[in-house]
Formats: structure tokens, sequence, C-alpha cells
């Protein structure tokens, strides 16, 4: 009796804390730790400020930036197109590419731990908006998001450093792990 409740409570305990690479709550740091909690009226959530489109869901919500960096992300023969923002993480980002980082497929993201990437506390938000190219500041995480964005304000320590060109589906039909290049698209 006692080992089916420890192996109940591991199940859901792992539920919680391993369902995605960039699944953590807003309660939850991807290390396990406490998050600051904040109110949700003093949280700055992808949404705020963002360019968006909501008329074609098999593109981007959010418009790469004009006169962004455009970058092809390689999943093997499969090639993502995207723009990079100019933010100071962005920024850090272009000037090591061409870079290649280890990338695993989750339910709404494809995500894998990077460099520590500098970054201004004031671009750190809740959420992403389906086709974000992020940094998440607390594991450090590279991570492309395409799915979920209606309930993705309980995930904080975002950076949005750009966003995809490609069609959505493009990513959503890659699974598994991947050796992902990052290089600069001319």
């Amino acid at each position: 009796m006692i080992k089916a409740i420890a192996a109940a409570a591991l199940t859901g305990l792992l539920l919680v804390t391993v369902s995605a690479c960039g699944s953590q709550t807003a309660a939850q740091s991807r290390s396990g730790e406490p998050a600051v909690s904040q109110s949700a009226a003093a949280r700055k959530t992808a949404k705020e400020g963002a360019s968006m489109q909501k008329t074609d869901a098999g593109k981007a919500t959010r418009i790469p930036m004009a006169g962004g960096t455009p970058v092809k992300i390689h999943f093997g023969d499969t090639v993502i197109h995207g723009v990079l923002n100019d933010s100071e993480t962005a920024k850090a980002l272009i000037r090591k590419l061409p870079y290649t980082v280890h990338m695993d497929r989750y339910s709404h993201d494809f995500c894998g731990v990077t460099e520590k990437l500098p970054y201004r506390e004031e671009e750190v938000h809740y959420g992403w908006l389906n086709g974000d190219i992020d940094y998440a500041t607390d594991a450090p995480y590279f991570t492309i998001l395409f799915k979920d964005e209606d309930s993705s304000e309980q995930y904080g320590h975002q950076v949005n450093i750009g966003v995809m060109t490609s069609p959505i589906a493009d990513i959503d039909s890659l699974h598994g792990s991947y050796d992902v290049t990052i290089e600069l698209d001319s």
C-alpha cells in the first residue's frame, strides 16, 4: 500500500515537472526552485507590445521585426526560416552563428540547453506567441514555440529573440531530437 501511494505521488510529480522543456509554471523555475510570485496584473506577457497577426493560424502570431536578422534553423533535412530581433540576447546569439544546439520535441516546442546569454530584465515575460523563438533565462534554454499560446502565460522566464517565418506546420511535423544548426540566411 505504501509503495502504491509513493508511486502515485512520484508519477504526479513527474507529470507536473517533466512535461516539456519549456513547461514549468510561473510558480516553479526549470531548476525546480520556486519562482518569484507576481500578481497577474504585475506580470509582463508575450502579447504586450507585440505586433501580431491573428488571421492565419498557419503562420507565426508575432510579426517579424522589420530589419531583423534572417536565419535558417536546420533540423536534419528540414530548414525552418526565421528572423531574429535586435534584443541584446538575439545579438549575442547572432555573434555565435553558425551555432549548434541539441533540441528535443515537447508538446508545444523544440527546446535545448544553450550557453548563457545576456538579457535585459525588462524583456523577461510570461508566455509566448506561436512561432516565437525564445531564450529562457532560468536554464538557459533556446526554444522554438509553436503551440498553446492561449495557455502559455503560466510559464515565465522567457525573452523573445525572434520569430519563425516558415509555416507552423513545418516544425509541428517534426518529432524526436536533433542537433540543430542556426545560421545566417543570406
